[in-house]
């Protein structure tokens, strides 16, 4: 057999161990650096499998890393597993089906994306076995996707050092390698501190928090139009000082957000809304504070591993969807708002041609695989990705997990996630993250050209936009139920 039809049986003998590890966390659904339940499905499945494990890394209990062979190339395989609140679905369900036990639930299909780079170490370890290659795979447990952006501490902890490629995927609406960036993002957060007073009586005594917040704004709000274009600021009230109007607030709080395209443009841009929370601190009278609560770099695609996990994603196939799957997909599409599907409608016709996006709107599921562009264009989100792509060669990659259109972060991706729709997307995904593994461990030399890609466009600097004192934010909870797993 050659190395893609060894991964492909490897990945069809654990068919069954994979989505047993997909329908436990997604039955956990667990928010961020809580997922103690996820992590040790996560755990346990990898030593079953003859993986070395190493749990609480990082400082953070559910980060772990699973480690299967010896010596030069290391790869490394990124899993996520957090979910987001207030998204509770039934599976399969094409209907708004909240589920009473657990108002959690992976709306972004990370239970998915887990499952399918679980999948991938076992193939690579398979694939190992069987040649007798030199070459060490991992699987790294990353925390806190959505909200706390845990690779960014893994990768500040030095967890990526040695590893001489990353490879990772995400469940999307269509199949594509990534060959943009992303947006680097740091959320600081602005804290103001005045005097109350009668705000009838004695107006002239007090000194306004909350004034300062709002006079903050607004000169964020000038200072939009005198950045980068590609640049975004957002921002939200932690503590707007309470909730009588006859005081004047001697306390109130503001959380930003600030994005760009490179993480130095976020630090440049940075320091001037800094200049602005000082100037309306001065104006108010009040006093102020900040501080860093967590950060992203942009992602940088490396060109010659990207190549490579596109052409094993090319070989391998789009999923293998069915009737079923298309008519499930179809009773997804009719849950969309109007304005969705014709959205989206319109993109595929634009993009595939009237006859070609006809079909694949009839089937309501994309069989493409979307020729790879590489470019220096960056997404207007933020992934900690980012970090790790910093410090190793990374290709990323997505498989149709979803009906065409459907909109991140809904109750439309969970019910998908786990149906035979996100199953046979989460396998498609093992198979070809483990067909580029192979082909790194057959030729090693061809990270030669991948580090020399990435040196060239940092450097050979990294940076954390997080700063050592920042902590992960972990809930003091989560230590001792962690012991309890076995994790710490």
């Amino acid at each position: 057999m050659d190395a893609k039809q060894q991964v492909q049986a490897a990945v069809r003998e654990k068919e069954a161990a994979i989505w047993e590890l997909q329908e436990a966390v997604w039955s956990a659904a667990e928010l961020g650096y809580e997922e103690v339940k996820s992590a040790a499905s996560f755990c346990q499945a990898l030593r079953e499998q003859g993986f070395e494990v190493e749990s609480g890394v990082a400082g953070i209990p559910t980060a772990f890393i699973g480690t299967y062979g010896s010596g030069k190339p290391v790869i490394g395989i990124l899993a996520e597993f957090d979910a987001l609140s207030q998204l509770g679905q039934a599976a399969a369900t094409p209907v708004k089906t909240p589920v009473p036990e657990n108002e959690n639930g992976h709306g972004c299909g990370h239970s998915a994306l887990g499952a399918g780079a679980f999948g991938a170490v076992l193939a690579v370890k398979d694939y190992l076995e069987k040649t007798g290659k030199s070459g060490t795979v991992k699987l790294y447990g990353c925390p806190a996707e959505e909200t706390g952006y845990g690779k960014t501490f893994m990768t500040r902890a030095g967890c990526f050092e040695g590893v001489d490629a990353v490879l990772t995927w995400h469940p999307f609406d269509n199949n594509a390698a990534w060959g943009v960036s992303c947006l680097a993002n740091i959320n600081i957060v602005f804290n103001f501190h005045g005097r109350t007073a009668h705000a009838a009586a004695a107006p002239h005594a007090g000194r306004s928090a909350l004034d300062s917040c709002e006079i903050m704004n607004v000169g964020v709000n000038y200072l939009r139009e005198h950045v980068i274009p590609e640049a975004r600021m957002h921002y939200a009230y932690l503590d707007v000082g309470g909730t009588s109007p006859n005081v004047v607030q001697d306390h109130a709080t503001l959380s930003y957000f600030i994005r760009a395209p490179k993480i130095s443009q976020v630090h440049e841009i940075l320091e001037r809304v800094k200049d602005i929370a000082k100037g309306a601190a001065l104006i108010c009278g009040t006093t102020m504070d900040w501080y860093i609560r967590t950060g992203v770099s942009d992602y940088i695609p490396n060109p010659t591993l990207t190549g490579i996990l596109y052409d094993a994603l090319v070989d391998v196939g789009a999923p293998d969807f069915d009737e079923a799957d298309y008519a499930l997909a179809r009773q997804f599409r009719d849950s969309l708002g109007e304005d969705l599907r014709q959205a989206s409608d319109a993109a595929i016709l634009k993009s595939r041609g009237e006859e070609h996006g006809k079909k694949l709107l009839a089937q309501g599921l994309d069989t493409d695989i979307a020729p790879l562009v590489l470019s220096k264009v960056a997404m207007p989100g933020s992934t900690d990705v980012g970090d790790v792509s910093y410090v190793v060669p990374t290709a990323q990659m997505g498989t149709a997990g979803m009906a065409i259109g459907t909109p991140g972060h809904t109750w439309q991706i969970i019910g998908q996630t786990c149906s035979s729709i996100g199953k046979k997307a989460l396998l498609k995904a093992s198979e070809a993250l483990a067909l580029a593994a192979a082909r790194v461990l057959d030729d090693p030399s061809v990270l030669e050209k991948a580090k020399a890609e990435l040196k060239e466009e940092t450097g050979g600097q990294y940076v954390c936009p997080i700063p050592a004192e920042v902590e992960p934010p972990v809930p003091d909870w989560v230590f001792g139920e962690a012991k309890k797993a076995g994790l710490l």
